[in-house]
């Protein structure tokens, strides 16, 4: 390959991770755009972003099989047409069912393209470079969620949602036509002679089953609704029956026993926490800033991009710290402790709290989450035979998917259960014995008195008014208590790391060029 072509091939496949990057969270800062065009709940809408989390923690495990048998450059321009193809779809999607299938299929079109590409980028590097690989791509898919939020607040401002799907058309078009020209297949193919497809089909089953019984549990008084009982049941006896499986065959999908690795073990416990942090806090800053503090879905954008900028930093920070051996447990602790203090500042804020404030609480979160992903999968696989740290890397950056995915639809729950709390507290409080209630509501009545109305039709606004008080503010308790339970969840398993203070600093070298 002509260096030219090699750099060509280079770029297209960092453009096709940063495009699949940009569509994890350019959705976030149009949810309540979405949520009134389409006339669904902010509930139903959050569906757009599990979707997809669901679909990549089905498609993640089993890419090198998909690859193997498909053959690696079928697969990855398959998967670009695809993702393609289901961006066109959402971009004319005219209910918020119709969006959600096709955000699905996106998101199995997508997940190949983060994996296969490192891949790529890796192995168009000597070995001598691969530094400078890692660094290269690291850059890259911290590019996606540094413009993903801002760019979808800029489309969704300035033209309409559906333009931050039909974006990646052109990218799309312009990928495929280069891939298919410059990409080969590799030197060194993966021997899989056979596919685990009931390992595969029990755990899209179970993780389907479990994420709509967490996403729909909450609007359908959970165990009350026939349908949910159902599902809980096929939830827990399909991914009962997956672990059975993987821990029985011969060449299971997802190789469950490299969890006897005490570090691997713990790494997924961690991540999972990452993964439930780092979506949930995604999904509601977004959410807080424009239904709470009046931002437009660009400033909300604005928001996120220092923190992204820092990040960049302190991820060329991390690497430098990792060659130099320093333990990634010293480095993971530390992006725990800025993630804590993120949600910390966060569970503190009022309706009064300005954008740059949030801004700054956002880089910590930033700098937090750079110090989190390479050191948690070099950990998860610190101690595993070479033969398995793709299973073990695999399994890692599953517990993320799903941690993340669990999350939105938890936090939901939650912050549904803290608000009707909240309400029910304030409006306990507004009674004719609270002097300070009744002069805020005589002083609303006086207003619209002044304005022209009747007493009683002064009244019924100036009630209407209180009311509409208490539910903002409710809804900012609410968010404020989400905030702090992540933080706290933080705080819980950050301990676990005390069990594998002693494991290697150094890194597995072919860790970054595994199929998952």
């Amino acid at each position: 390959m002509t260096p030219l072509n090699r750099n060509l091939l280079i770029i297209t496949v960092i453009l096709a991770a940063i495009m699949e990057l940009i569509d994890i969270s350019i959705v976030n800062v149009a949810l309540s755009h979405m949520s009134g065009n389409l006339g669904a709940t902010l509930e139903d809408t959050s569906w757009v972003i599990t979707a997809y989390a669901i679909a990549n923690v089905i498609i993640i495990p089993i890419t090198s099989f998909l690859s193997a048998n498909l053959g690696r450059r079928n697969y990855y321009i398959g998967s670009v047409v695809l993702f393609t193809f289901c961006s066109f779809m959402c971009g004319h999607s005219s209910n918020i069912w119709m969006l959600v299938f096709f955000r699905f299929f996106q998101g199995i079109g997508g997940g190949a393209l983060l994996s296969i590409s490192q891949v790529v980028v890796f192995e168009l590097f000597p070995k001598d470079k691969q530094s400078t690989a890692g660094a290269l791509f690291g850059a890259g898919i911290f590019i996606g969620p540094t413009i993903g939020p801002t760019l979808g607040g800029y489309i969704t401002e300035n033209y309409d949602w559906p333009w931050i799907f039909l974006i990646n058309i052109p990218i799309g078009i312009l990928v495929t036509i280069s891939c298919y020209f410059l990409l080969r297949e590799p030197t060194v193919k993966p021997e899989i002679t056979k596919v685990d497809w009931t390992g595969i089909a029990l755990l899209a089953i179970g993780v389907g089953a479990l994420q709509t019984v967490l996403e729909r549990g909450e609007v359908e008084d959970w165990f009350e609704t026939k349908y949910i009982v159902v599902l809980t049941i096929i939830a827990v006896t399909t991914l009962l029956a997956f672990i059975y499986w993987e821990l029985t065959i011969e060449k299971p999908v997802v190789n469950l026993r490299v969890i006897k690795s005490k570090s691997l073990s713990i790494a997924a416990i961690l991540t999972f926490v990452t993964g439930f942090g780092m979506f949930i806090s995604i999904y509601i800053s977004p959410v807080v800033a424009q239904r709470l503090l009046s931002f437009s879905p660009y400033q909300t954008g604005l928001l996120l991009l220092p923190g992204a900028l820092f990040a960049l930093l302190a991820l060329k920070i991390c690497g430098t710290l990792l060659q130099k051996g320093v333990s990634p447990v010293i480095i993971i602790a530390a992006g725990f402790l800025l993630f804590i203090y993120f949600n910390w500042r966060m569970s503190g804020m009022t309706l009064n709290t300005s954008a740059a404030e949030v801004a700054t609480s956002l880089v910590f979160r930033a700098l937090g989450m750079a110090l989190l992903t390479v050191p948690l999968t070099m950990l998860a696989v610190s101690s595993l035979d070479d033969k398995d740290v793709g299973q073990g890397a695999a399994l890692n950056n599953m517990m993320r998917q799903l941690g993340g995915s669990f999350g939105v639809s938890i936090i939901n729950t939650y912050v549904a259960h803290r608000f009707a709390a909240h309400r029910n507290e304030l409006i306990s409080e507004v009674t004719p014995s609270n002097t300070l209630a009744m002069d805020r509501i005589n002083a609303y009545i006086k207003y619209f008195q002044y304005r022209g109305f009747t007493y009683n039709e002064a009244r019924a606004k100036a009630l209407k008014l209180m009311e509409n008080i208490v539910m903002k503010q409710s809804s900012l308790l609410s968010y404020r208590d989400a905030f702090f339970l992540v933080g706290l969840f933080f705080v819980v398993t950050l301990p676990l790391l005390l069990f594998v203070m002693n494991k290697s600093k150094k890194p597995k070298t072919n860790m970054v060029i595994s199929d998952h």
